[in-house]
């Protein structure tokens, strides 16, 4: 067989990787150039997702980050009300890695072009249909088209492969929050290196990690209560965007002011997003992965390390199956009900960030509290230690 894939983000070069350990052609097709390089914010990579990278022999420490065991939460008087491990040691000795998502973007792409994958760039989909002795076509702006046995949507958010298999999916959804963050240099924070401080401000979220002496990363969550426009996004200036994130936080304890005045740069706001359940996830040769099939908000910590375990075991259902229809099919029943109850999980996560007098009390009180102990207690964890086997047959893949 021969695949095209359309998008080379983290999704895109991952699946390639995973379809030629499997004995599967693949192309990549992404519709912008490099400009990613070096921009933007950074992710966490849960031990999952790690795990998923090591079936294709891309080893964590190649990837530039840097070792997240743990966080703690905390109220916007300084009080600890949990402390969440993300992630237990496993037999790799490895925990969460926290990256910057640039680097991750192209670490993985640069492997799958060390492995012979091509990647062509400025391949911006227009349409994609099943072609009449079998496979499918696909259509580009730049008036090229490629050919393959199958199309594999790994187009992120806003996918083109997702509209175009169902015009009607319903667009992703706000979840109430405005993301931001950055990288302050020259400030000392107390805490260990590694371990997140998150906390539940009075008016908005703000998190940060000490990544090494004189480097702490962050982030924070502002709720709005609808999605901003772009026109309201670009409105917010440099100068204007720090100047409300002081506003923010200037009555919580702990170094949130601090930190945002040793940042050069902020990184401008952007709407969190998720998608619920899109109805359909494939079509005849055509399907979906990664956050075209189920976007699911930051708040999670397993965006990328879902999109990695897609894409390993798309490449292993389309191995044993053989059939692109049956592969697909296979490939939904299996991932569905993990990652729905997932991003139900994170919306649920974001709905806490958001200040609310009623609800506070239960949150720092009661429900955080015994989250913590039920966490410690705990002996395994239904989204961490999730592992593939590549090995076994395909009827004994996990759920």
């Amino acid at each position: 067989m021969s695949a095209i894939i359309i998008g080379a983000g983290i999704t895109g070069p991952v699946t390639a990787m995973a379809l030629q350990k499997a004995g599967i052609d693949a192309e990549i097709h992404e519709a912008y150039g490099r400009t990613a390089d070096g921009v933007g914010a950074y992710l966490t990579l849960a031990p999952n997702g790690l795990a998923a990278l090591r079936v294709l022999d891309v080893d964590h420490r190649d990837l530039g980050g840097f070792d997240t065991p743990a966080l703690e939460l905390r109220g916007s008087d300084g009080r600890l009300l949990a402390h969440l491990g993300m992630g237990r040691d496993d037999d790799a000795g490895t925990v969460s890695q926290t990256v910057r998502r640039s680097d991750l973007y192209v670490r993985l792409r640069d492997e799958a072009v060390r492995r012979g994958i091509p990647i062509h760039y400025g391949r911006q989909l227009v349409d994609a249909a099943a072609a009449g002795a079998g496979g499918v076509v696909a259509s580009f702006a730049d008036g090229t088209t490629a050919e393959g046995d199958l199309l594999i949507g790994a187009d992120g958010l806003h996918s083109r492969t997702r509209a175009i298999l169902d015009p009607a999916c319903p667009p992703p959804r706000y979840t109430g929050l405005l993301n931001t963050g950055g990288y302050a240099s020259g400030i000392s924070v107390d805490g260990p290196v590694g371990v997140f401080t998150m906390i539940f401000g009075r008016r908005a979220f703000f998190a940060y990690v000490n990544r090494g002496p004189g480097d702490v990363w962050w982030f924070a969550n502002v709720p709005r209560a609808r999605a901003a426009t772009d026109a309201e996004l670009a409105a917010w200036t440099p100068e204007r965007w720090r100047a409300e994130l002081v506003r923010l936080f200037a009555d919580d304890a702990g170094p949130a002011l601090r930190i945002l005045a040793a940042t050069p740069e902020i990184i401008a706001p952007w709407n969190t997003l998720d998608l619920p359940s899109v109805p359909v996830w494939h079509r005849g040769p055509i399907g979906l992965v990664g956050d075209a099939a189920h976007g699911i908000s930051p708040t999670s910590g397993q965006g990328a390390s879902l999109a990695i375990e897609d894409g390993v075991l798309l490449a292993r259902f389309l191995r044993d199956h053989g059939d692109p229809t049956r592969a697909f099919a296979a490939f939904e029943a299996a991932r569905r009900t993990r990652v729905e109850r997932l991003i139900a999980q994170a919306k649920r996560t974001s709905n806490q960030k958001i200040p609310n007098p009623l609800t506070r009390v239960l949150r720092d009180r009661v429900i955080l509290p015994l989250v913590s102990r039920a966490a410690a207690r705990s002996t395994n964890d239904w989204v961490t230690d999730y592992r593939i086997d590549w090995d076994a047959p395909a009827d004994r893949l996990p759920a």
